[in-house]
Order: C-alpha cells, then structure tokens, then sequence
C-alpha cells in the first residue's frame, strides 16, 4: 500500500496532517524526533522516532515503506531562539532539508509538500500580502525557510508546493491533537493557558500601533483549513502538477484586542492581561492574501471565524491542563 511520509509527525500541524490523511484513508508514516512535537501518532499508523539529518535513517524508512509523496513539517520554529542559536536553525532546517531531499531522490519519489513561513517576506512593504512580495526575511528562522524553498526550487526530478503560513491557529474539532510545545510563543494558547492556570498573566506589547484599537494585527487560519490546503497540494502533485508556491491565511485580520475579547466571549469571563511597550520588529499589520491558491484550487477556510478557532483550542487546552493536574497528583501520591 502506498505511504505518505510526513515528518514532524508529533508536531503541531504535522499531527493534525497524520489524522487527517488517515481519515481519508490514506496510510501514514511519521518520521520525528520527538525534539518539540508531543502529539504521537494514533494506532494505525507507522512511526520512526528519528531525525531527518540522519541518511540513515532515512534510507531505512524509504525502504521499509513504499512512500508515494512527503509532506515536510520537520523544523525549529521559534523566531528568538533563531536569533539566538542562528547556526542550529540553518542546521536542523536547511540540512535537514537536503538530507531528505537526497533520500527523497535515492528512492526515486518525487513528491513533497513543504511547510514554510510567511517569515520568507520579512517586514512587509504592505499591509495585505501576495506571493509577489519581496522575499527579504528578517530573522534567521525566516531565512532558513526561504533557503528551502529555493533548494526545493532546485532540487532534480522533484516537484513540491510550499505553504507560507501565517497564524496558524485552532486545534482538531474532535479534540484528538492541537498546540503543545514549550517554549509557547503563539497569542492564542498562551491566553488560554493563563485561563487554565498552566501558564501566567500574558503581556500584550504596544498599544499604541496605527490600527483601529492600537494593537497588531494578525491573520488566523485554522489548522484544519492549513490541512485540507496540503491535502490539496497532494492531489496535484500525485496527478503530475508542477511545483506552486502559495500563501496560506484568512484574508482578515484580527487585533490582539479583537482577540482577547473573542477568548472572553467564548470563555464567559473575563481575562487579566498586563500591557508593555512595543517589541522591535512587530509590523502593526500581517494580513494575507491567498487569492492564488482559491482561484488555482478553490480552496476555502471552513473555520474563518475566531471563536471556532478558539473553541477548539480551548476544548485542548482543557484536556492538556487535566493531564497536567493528573500527572501533578501522581507526583504526589508517590512522594506520600
């Protein structure tokens, strides 16, 4: 039976793709090295805890399943501790991507789908964005993302789309998986882990940005919409198409106030924030534009609105905080 690989299988988005492939019926084998993803695959499937550095290993997968495409979420993520540890993003994100690239064309297959970064931009030069802006990125975890695009861009006898996210947001509607990482970086499941009491008082970093309320503006686009669009990729590169490159958002944006106040509807309560200056570097607007893929695919957000998406982060948010409490009372039962 033919496999799609999917490494970074445990993470955020790419366990959301083992699912949603597997409910269409599709047989999976995750490749992750378990560095940051905390979401194992479900019976079913084929799991390698392993890295995508290593030839090795992943010679060992390619000839131990019979893989007809790659979908590539494998990657560090964190646009600080790139600016810190600049060498340890280019090395896990950009030679980790030759690395299977090169495995990819020893076994012949030819198919990758590829999990970039609206990051590839860098500080925008307007506040809605196409594919035809500059691709000038500010950080290194942005410039790691564009180095793959172009290996892929490069790369003999393969095909691939790449997806520049924006906010990806939102959990599984049916509570199987969602956002799990620390350190947590994301405006969304950090208000939420402040409501749970697993995480603190959150900051929000300037009021006073040229926007209606003051605050940033961000675009949302839920983890699911972010899957059906790879799925779509897969379609199209399996029946032959050529390599696409595509932006993947809401279209709308939403202030870090909208947002707040959207948790505190879906919540019922209201949510103690702390307020700070400005961080360097935050554009005041981040909107996309995914034109491109809706009139090349017709691709569509399902969960557009901000309270599906924070419904279903909370109904995991939930889940992760009684996992928590459990795990605590454990301890405590132990050390009685």
């Amino acid at each position: 039976m033919s496999t799609i690989l999917v490494t970074g299988g445990a993470g955020y988005i790419g366990a959301q793709m083992v699912r949603y492939l597997m409910d269409r019926g599709w047989q999976v084998c995750v490749l992750d090295n378990l560095s940051t993803g905390q979401c194992l695959p479900p019976p079913g499937a084929g799991f390698v805890r392993g890295d995508v550095r290593d030839a090795a290993v992943l010679d060992a997968v390619f000839r131990s399943w019979n893989i007809q495409a790659v979908m590539h979420f494998a990657a560090l993520s964190q646009v600080a501790e790139s600016v810190r540890e600049p060498q340890r993003y280019f090395d896990n994100n950009v030679a980790g991507s030759r690395q299977l690239v090169h495995a990819m064309q020893r076994h012949g297959v030819s198919a990758l789908v590829f999990s970039s970064t609206a990051a590839v931009y860098g500080q925008p030069q307007r506040n809605v964005i196409d594919e035809s802006q500059p691709l000038q990125p500010i950080n290194p975890y942005g410039e790691s993302k564009l180095q793959v695009e172009q290996l892929l861009e490069q790369a003999s006898g393969l095909r691939s789309v790449a997806f520049r996210y924006f906010n990806a947001a939102g959990a599984d509607a049916r509570g199987r998986c969602g956002e799990d990482r620390e350190p947590e970086t994301h405006l969304l499941p950090l208000l939420l882990r402040s409501h749970s009491g697993r995480g603190p008082r959150l900051t929000i970093f300037g009021t006073d940005y040229p926007t209606a309320d003051g605050t940033c503006v961000r675009d949302y686009v839920h983890v699911e919409d972010i899957c059906s669009a790879h799925y779509l990729a897969l379609q199209h590169l399996l029946a032959g198409g050529p390599s696409r490159r595509y932006n993947l958002g809401n279209g709308q944006g939403f202030s870090v106030s909208e947002v707040l106040n959207a948790v505190e509807e879906v919540l019922g309560v209201p949510l103690p924030v702390l307020y700070g200056p400005r961080r360097p570097g935050d554009p005041a607007t981040l909107v996309a534009d995914a034109g491109r893929i809706q009139r090349d695919w017709g691709w569509q957000p399902v969960y557009s609105q901000l309270q599906d998406m924070i419904a279903h982060a909370w109904r995991w948010e939930q889940h992760l905080a009684a996992r928590s409490l459990g795990c605590e009372r454990a301890l405590k039962e132990v050390a009685a």
